[in-house]
């Protein structure tokens, strides 16, 4: 098998985001109060539940369009129900999954510029992937999952890990 940035990109997008909608199935199913969870935080400072659902999507869905030089859909991060984080979810596989494979070509090279206040982020693809998209991507997936475990919804390391690929 080729590793291509296509291959060690959208697969883990895929798998963490499906992991992710299960958790939020699993915070719905667990009958706790959604407007609790959605102001549920780790610590004060943090960002709440919602905010780390949108920053994951977010994160996976630009990533795949910074990479493939492509827009990506947006959101107007106004998600004020587990429902309507779903359909966030929802929106970034399905924007993932209709990459074609070809739009991949040269993306190791291209260049990702990031601008956040006060910082400026330049790199090629692959160091965007490994070094800043993937690990941003997985900060926010956990906190959302370290956030439920907290609240007390009942999940264990299979639900974090999402669907296994067995070669």
């Amino acid at each position: 098998m080729t590793f291509s940035l296509k291959t060690v990109s959208a697969p883990v997008f895929l798998r963490g985001l499906n992991a992710l909608n299960g958790l939020v199935d699993k915070a719905i199913a667990s009958g706790q109060d959604e407007a609790e969870l959605m102001d549920a935080r780790l610590a004060p400072d943090m960002k709440p539940f919602p905010d780390q659902i949108r920053m994951a999507a977010f994160s996976a869905r630009s990533c795949i369009a910074r990479l493939t030089d492509q827009p990506w859909p947006k959101t107007d991060d106004s998600e004020a129900s587990l429902a309507e984080l779903k359909a966030t979810i929802a929106l970034s596989i399905a924007f993932i999954e209709g990459v074609d494979a070809t739009a991949f070509e040269g993306a190791e090279t291209r260049r990702v510029e990031l601008r956040f206040p006060g910082v400026a982020l330049d790199f090629e693809g692959a160091g965007y992937l490994t070094s800043f998209a993937i690990p941003n991507f997985y900060f926010h997936l956990t906190t959302a999952y370290a956030i439920l475990r907290n609240r007390g919804v009942e999940l264990g390391k299979r639900d974090f890990l999402g669907q296994l690929e067995l070669i």
